[in-house]
């Protein structure tokens, strides 16, 4: 047997690595258990709630997810609402930026600990620069966020005044950017704003720039600003090819699933009377595009889900369950993960030894961590499936399947099942939300610990078993 040493300080990184898992774990409950408390709380509701339902609307936000048990137009006060927009924020930054973030607004220094925390919650290669990072990311955040809601409160106070279309505008802002699709217009979410460009694209913009994740905002705008120092000395095509590997994958992928998507829900709704069948084809085709990119993982509904066709509903849990890309605002398995397992199969097909992309070769344990993501968020997924079908008989399996999905993707899309089930469902689409929220960097961390302990104090010798 091969033993090779480890020294104290990889020792202390893993060590470190289960901290910060349970950090980010115990920091969601914590915060959802506050929150569900407060909207519990008579100032919060102008009519009587039940703890369930506050708790269901504290997951919801701060899980950035959106499926709601009431209607939080009617239910909350300004005091709830207020709330609820920070549950979002929260959620949508994540319990390490924020904890990081109030720590800066006191003049406090940030620990070498939570530098390494943050390293490893944003996927970054290196401690250096760390509150720099968490300075952009928040600058970054916010100034998206303002101009979002410039937009939206363009509209917003055309339907409802200054001061209220304001507010709805920063609240719709921020909900669309960190993904949570809940929003206050009542219970057709933005339905009624289906013909409107301005409401449709702030949003697709919004949920598109926040999906992409904060690394790859910085090398694109990196690459920008090299391209605009040398401008005329290199190709246009450099912008791209100059990227980091992660950078590439994340758009393209984006961009494929993006018109994937559209093209597919624009042949299969054209003549669905229920949600496009009577828009003209510019509608249709910007309906198509919204349906594309929500599908992905904001929740919010330009057209009715429950109308959908079931082949609409089958292609939405797929991009659901793929979901946005890493150290974003999104849920799912994410781009990259799924563009990998795709590059793997293509690799195995073409008889190469490594899973290859843009002329580099994916680390192998990046590849093993992907497909464990996977499964496991597959079972989990199965799991949910499996309970609400025992749980709710008489319910359509495909819309039960569209719920779970949305759920443990933290999309928050319904088939207008959420509120009619039953409480034992509730508790488990909480349940699906949380996993859903934590599950991709919890699971990283504790797989990746797990396989290199095991690589480190045992080499065993080679077995073969037939597959296929």
């Amino acid at each position: 047997m091969r033993k090779i040493h480890i020294d104290e300080e990889e020792w202390a990184a893993r060590k470190l690595r289960l901290s910060t898992m349970q950090i980010v774990a115990l920091g969601f409950m914590g915060i959802i258990l506050a929150g569900g408390l407060l909207l519990w709380l008579p100032f919060s509701n102008r009519q009587p709630i039940s703890f369930l339902d506050a708790l269901f609307t504290a997951v919801t936000c701060v899980c950035v997810t959106g499926l709601v048990t009431v209607v939080p137009a009617t239910q909350f006060t300004l005091i709830g609402k207020g709330i609820m927009l920070v549950l979002i924020q929260i959620g949508g930054l994540g319990v390490i930026a924020c904890t990081s973030a109030f720590f800066l607004l006191l003049r406090k220094k940030i620990s070498f600990r939570g530098r390494q925390m943050i390293s490893q919650s944003y996927g970054l290669d290196t401690m250096s620069g760390m509150v720099k990072f968490i300075i952009r990311v928040l600058k970054g955040t916010f100034t998206v966020e303002a101009i979002g809601a410039v937009f939206y409160s363009i509209r917003f106070v055309q339907d409802y005044g200054v001061v209220k279309g304001v507010g709805y505008g920063i609240f719709h802002s921020v909900s669309a950017f960190c993904n949570a699709g809940v929003d206050l217009l009542g219970s057709n979410s933005l339905i009624g704003y289906a013909g409107s460009p301005l409401i449709n694209f702030t949003t697709i913009l919004l949920i598109v720039v926040s999906g992409l994740g904060f690394p790859v905002w910085y090398d694109i705008l990196g690459n920008i600003k090299k391209a605009v120092r040398e401008r005329g000395t290199r190709p246009l095509k450099w912008l791209f090819t100059r990227l980091e590997l992660q950078s590439k994958v994340v758009l393209v992928m984006t961009g494929f699933l993006i018109l994937f998507g559209t093209v597919l829900f624009f042949l299969l709704e054209y003549s669905n009377p229920a949600t496009m069948g009577e828009f003209s084809v510019t509608k249709k085709l910007m309906a198509s595009l919204f349906q594309s990119v929500t599908t992905r993982t904001a929740g919010f509904a330009a057209v009715s889900q429950s109308a959908l066709r079931p082949g609409s509903r089958l292609l939405g849990c797929l991009l659901m369950f793929i979901g946005g890309s890493p150290t974003g605002t999104a849920g799912g398995i994410k781009t990259t993960t799924a563009a990998m397992l795709v590059l793997t199969v293509i690799s195995v097909l073409r008889g190469r030894k490594d899973t290859e992309c843009f002329n580099r070769k994916i680390d192998e344990t990046v590849v093993r961590s992907g497909i464990t993501i996977s499964l496991v968020t597959f079972f989990f997924w199965m799991s949910g499936v499996t309970v609400l079908t025992i749980l709710e008989p008489g319910q359509d399996f495909l819309n039960l399947m569209y719920e779970v999905t949305s759920a443990m993707a933290t999309v928050g899309l319904t088939a207008d099942l959420t509120p009619s089930l039953c409480r034992a469902s509730h508790v488990v689409l909480m349940i699906l939300m949380y996993i859903g929220r934590i599950g991709p960097v919890t699971m990283a961390l504790v797989f990746a610990g797990r396989a290199e302990r095991t690589t480190h104090f045992r080499s065993l010798p080679e077995g073969r078993i037939m597959i296929g």
